[in-house]
């Protein structure tokens, strides 16, 4: 079974490598304080605070373990180095919506890393699949969950730009 890649741009895995050192280094230390702090209480079979301490440190673990993953099996996108002349993975682009008549604007990022309220559209979705290789001027057609929707690509740049 081949091990699936997690596309990330460079400000993605910045973040995620972030996350994961906040985890490992502070609220590791948070949460073994609060267990030990419940654990001086005395009777832990009624401990709610330590339960909740033990939840948390749990949930903790958990995330970790799903950021080393995505990171160890992460490929970052160098923004600097993407192709303008069609839509890629990293790029920031201005479409025309043809049905409602207006103009979006998102990133396209992999699907690690999007985010729709935050204009982050995975290279995975149907909007993302459909655009990915189109050219200025071009359209495409998109099956969506909402209905079928046409887009015209207005312009591609860098996504720092």
């Amino acid at each position: 079974m081949e091990i699936k890649k997690n596309i990330l741009t460079y400000e993605g895995l910045k973040k995620y490598e972030d996350e994961l050192e906040h985890l490992k280094v502070v609220r590791r230390k948070e949460v073994a304080d609060k267990i030990k702090e419940a654990r001086a209480q005395g009777d832990l079979s009624e401990n709610a605070e330590y339960d909740a301490a033990k939840d948390e440190q749990r949930d903790i673990e958990a995330r970790i373990e799903e950021l080393e993953k995505i990171l160890k099996n992460a490929e970052v996108i160098v923004e600097d180095e993407v192709d303008l002349d069609k839509i890629n993975i990293g790029c920031r682009v201005k479409i025309r919506d043809m049905t409602e008549k207006e103009d979006l604007e998102y990133k396209i990022v992999g699907s690690t890393e999007a985010n729709s309220l935050k204009g982050k559209i995975s290279n995975e979705s149907p909007v993302g699949k459909a655009l990915i290789g189109l050219k200025v001027g071009q359209t495409a057609t998109v099956e969506t969950p909402g209905g079928v929707f046409k887009y015209k690509v207005l312009e591609i740049q860098r996504a720092g730009a």
